[in-house]
């Protein structure tokens, strides 16, 4: 195959993620409107908030990206090579693994939940108060089964993925925000915040079966009740992972960190960064991971070929897109923050106040979009060709500089009288920017090249465009100061895209003139 129908293959299947990353991600927002509404920004939020981090460290940490990364390449060079039945017998091992190893581990997290709160996770919820610090116990041993259905379901996606197949396992998300809605609307008027805590493990089921049906119409599934820990296979996933489970084990030391220095920030620090973060994600999501989560499986098997001229050209075409996508939303986040708050969560308990807090955070979370988007993209590049220690030790060390950053620029602002928590935000956005601009480095010298000249086309065509747009948006959010907020966000929104595409379309960009293409071939019926 070309690399031009690779690029095609790519874009098809990233359209299809990416749609269904944006129903997940729509979807995921309407569940934390719902909680913002519901619970506000103060104890019961904060509480539910800081519980919910562990099963999400848990989940990151077994079976989130460190697995994918060391299995999806293992495993499709398996399919690539037709042993099939080898290829399963990995599966099979590797879901009994992580299974018992997530289940080891919060059956601990269960026993040991006072200190792990108390110590490790909101050491500040026993100076503010006692009570927090108990519900957050209470609702930290409700929500652990959760991470070991979603150690299933992340291995699920894996193999899915592996098999060009992308649609159920990204709209596996939006099944655990209906889990999550449920929870909202059903469970919390009788139960209170513990009706949430259910729903997040109604949720992860919920995210775990939607890809069963699919799952079992595979080609010669077979299942092996063995650990395989004798296989090469095994060992091979086990190799690769241990970087990327120290990596992985950096990052959610991090946001770690944050949720123990905003538990000592003034209340309503830790549910601001907790609501503000998805916000910045929905558009990540939808522009860097269903780009990154189509292309893995063709990087890694192009890499198990031996093409890595495919694979440069696919990198440069990739990222080029992830460019063009990221530098406008960045801005435009930027700009529609306050009104983006405001339509999603300021209703009944989530007040002014409650937006100023999540608004504030958004607008430095908002400033590292572009490096979570190239740094999703890159890092993929590096599992596809087996090495996972090249993005983990960056990874580590940005990670390590986020660290100092946090404490940092958390003073800083409180010095100078902002609120504390968007120093938080500013620290991850700029250890990210760090860690992206490192990894494009190390990847061009692996590659002998990354077609810079395209790439760095891309950005002045998006950074002229995206000028020109928030001119525009500066002027019409000045003009649109007494309409209601939809009006301004959804026009905001419109306009925004329409004359940055428009703009594009002007500097005769590549990728907007094959869309255009595309769109008017099958308006045609062609």
């Amino acid at each position: 195959m070309c690399a031009s129908s690779v690029n095609r293959q790519i874009a098809r299947s990233a359209g299809t993620v990416m749609f269904a990353m944006v129903v997940s991600q729509l979807t995921g927002l309407l569940a934390k409107s719902l909680t913002g509404a519901t619970f506000g920004t103060g104890m019961e939020s904060e509480a539910f908030f800081a519980a919910n981090r562990l099963s999400e460290i848990l989940f990151n940490l077994v079976a989130g990206g460190a697995l994918g990364s060391a299995f999806i390449p293992t495993f499709t060079g398996l399919l690539t090579h037709q042993d099939r039945p080898g290829a399963w017998k990995l599966a099979s091992s590797i879901a009994n693994l992580v299974t018992l190893i997530l289940t080891l581990i919060s059956l601990l997290a269960f026993l040991f939940a006072p200190q792990v709160v108390h110590y490790v996770l909101a050491p500040g919820f026993s100076f503010a108060s006692p009570e927090k610090e108990v519900l957050t116990i209470q609702l930290l041993r409700i929500q652990l089964p959760s991470a070991i259905i979603f150690g299933l379901s992340g291995l699920f996606m894996g193999i899915l993925n592996a098999h060009q197949s992308f649609l159920l396992p990204a709209l596996a998300p939006a099944m655990y925000s209906l889990g999550w809605i449920f929870g909202t609307l059903v469970l919390a008027p009788s139960m209170g915040i513990y009706g949430l805590a259910w729903g997040v493990v109604i949720g992860a089921a919920l995210h775990c079966a939607i890809q069963i049906p699919r799952l079992i119409r595979l080609p010669q599934r077979a299942y092996t009740p063995t650990l395989g820990l004798r296989l090469p296979a095994v060992r091979e996933v086990a190799r690769l992972m241990a970087p990327r489970l120290l990596g992985v084990a950096v990052v959610q030391l991090n946001f770690l960190l944050n949720t123990y220095l905003a538990s000592l920030q003034p209340e309503g620090s830790l549910a601001g960064i907790s609501l503000a973060f998805p916000l910045m994600i929905m558009p990540q999501a939808a522009i860097a991971q269903s780009i990154s989560i189509a292309a893995l499986p063709t990087f890694s098997a192009q890499a198990a070929l031996g093409k890595l001229d495919e694979m440069r050209s696919s990198l440069a075409a990739t990222l080029r897109g992830i460019l063009l996508l990221a530098i406008p939303a960045t801005l435009g986040l930027i700009l529609l923050r306050y009104p983006l708050v405001t339509f999603i969560y300021q209703r009944n308990e989530f007040t002014a106040t409650s937006t100023t807090l999540v608004a504030w955070a958004l607008l430095w979370y908002a400033a590292g979009l572009v490096g979570h988007s190239v740094m999703e993209i890159v890092a993929r590049a590096f599992y596809a060709l087996h090495d996972t220690k090249t993005p983990v030790m960056v990874g580590i060390l940005a990670m390590s500089l986020n660290l100092v950053f946090s404490l940092l620029f958390s003073a800083l602002f409180a010095r100078v009288g902002w609120m504390p928590h968007g120093g938080l935000a500013l620290a991850n956005s700029l250890a990210t920017a760090i860690e992206s601009a490192a990894l494009l480095v190390l990847m061009r010298r692996r590659l002998n090249g990354l077609l810079g000249k395209e790439i760095w086309k891309a950005v002045l065509q998006a950074g002229c465009a995206a000028a020109g747009m928030c001119l525009l948006l500066w002027v019409w959010l000045t003009q649109s100061t007494q309409w209601a907020n939809w009006i301004t966000l959804a026009g905001g929104v419109l306009l925004g895209a329409s004359v940055y595409s428009a703009l594009l379309m002007a500097l005769g960009t590549h990728e907007i003139r094959q869309l255009w293409k595309f769109a008017t071939r099958r308006w045609h019926g062609r």
